[in-house]
């Protein structure tokens, strides 16, 4: 175990949050630019949308409580952000705004704000506009103004979809606007782990459980393709790279993250497979998100000199 000593006070501060925002927006950074180079200009604009109305409703929240403005600390940008990313490019900005005041008014605000809240205020937000605006959400069109069927609508069918793996790696396929491009959300993710702002353990079990089932459980004759394209296609990576490794929803402890990142891949091939959406990865993390006091309370290293339970006795 390793161990920092060092003089008091211990303080932390406003400013390590802040780093740590600045770097989540930093990691999704690329996938927003594939988003809007693939989509066009209105994925930015529902981007901006997002960002903004988040802002706005923790500065008005915190004016109406007469509470501290936290607006400093970044959290609301990077939910507002994290939002626009799940969401078509085609969302009617009312939407988009109304989702981003869910996320920062009832799912963080209202429960005691940034570290108090249960489940991942961005995917709350999206299953939220998911009941009241199916439609919006599973409507894709392209930059053309054709519909176009996702990857994962082909493998409901199922049938291997009509791109290649590497347009999915590298982008270039309707979707959401933050999902499209594997690679710009392993490079995301790969720069969060350098900084140490995430464990890779999370995302590692969350894939590799996805991997292994869909690898096993297959639905055509070309088992290794429909993993790939299992894993490429959709929000998994997003899903498994930065929802579920968010601080306040998901285990503190080593191997409650990786029970938790196995448990959220199990749920999303089970609603993918089960569901009535072709997508998973929205319900499969809010349900573990769920799970996760229940997970920490008995995955939590012993204290030395107690016995098992917390008791000194």
């Amino acid at each position: 175990m390793k161990l920092t000593i060092a003089s008091s006070p211990h303080i932390r501060g406003n400013f390590r949050t802040r780093r740590i925002m600045l770097d989540v927006v930093l990691a999704l950074l690329p996938a927003l630019a594939v988003g809007v180079w693939v989509l066009g200009l209105r994925a930015l604009a529902v981007t901006a949308v997002s960002v903004a109305s988040a802002l706005l409703a923790e500065w008005l929240y915190s004016l109406i409580t007469r509470s501290r403005n936290t607006i400093v600390d970044g959290s609301a940008a990077v939910t507002g952000l994290l939002l626009a990313l799940t969401l078509p490019h085609t969302v009617p900005y009312w939407q988009v705004a109304v989702g981003s005041v869910f996320a920062i008014v009832l799912t963080k605000l209202l429960c005691g704000g940034l570290g108090q809240n249960i489940f991942n205020p961005a995917l709350t937000a999206r299953a939220f506009l998911m009941l009241i605006y199916p439609l919006g959400l599973t409507r894709y069109v392209g930059v053309d103004g054709v519909t176009a069927a996702t990857p994962l609508h082909h493998m409901v069918m199922p049938a291997l979809p009509e791109e290649s793996l590497l347009d999915l790696f590298l982008g270039n396929c309707p979707g959401s606007i933050g999902e499209l491009s594997a690679l710009a959300l392993l490079l995301g993710g790969g720069y969060l782990v350098l900084r140490k702002v995430i464990s890779p353990r999370i995302p590692l079990a969350y894939l590799g459980t996805v991997a292994v089932l869909t690898l096993i459980f297959h639905k055509t004759d070309a088992p290794l393709q429909w993993m790939a394209y299992s894993l490429l296609s959709g929000g998994v990576v997003l899903g498994a790279v930065f929802m579920a490794t968010d601080y306040s929803t998901s285990p503190a402890t080593a191997m409650g993250q990786w029970i938790f990142g196995l448990g959220c891949g199990v749920l999303t091939v089970l609603f993918r497979y089960f569901g009535l959406f072709p997508e998973g990865v929205t319900y499969a993390i809010l349900l573990m998100n769920a799970l996760v006091w229940v997970i920490d309370r008995y995955t939590a290293p012993r204290r030395f000199g107690t016995k098992k339970g917390g008791s000194n006795k």
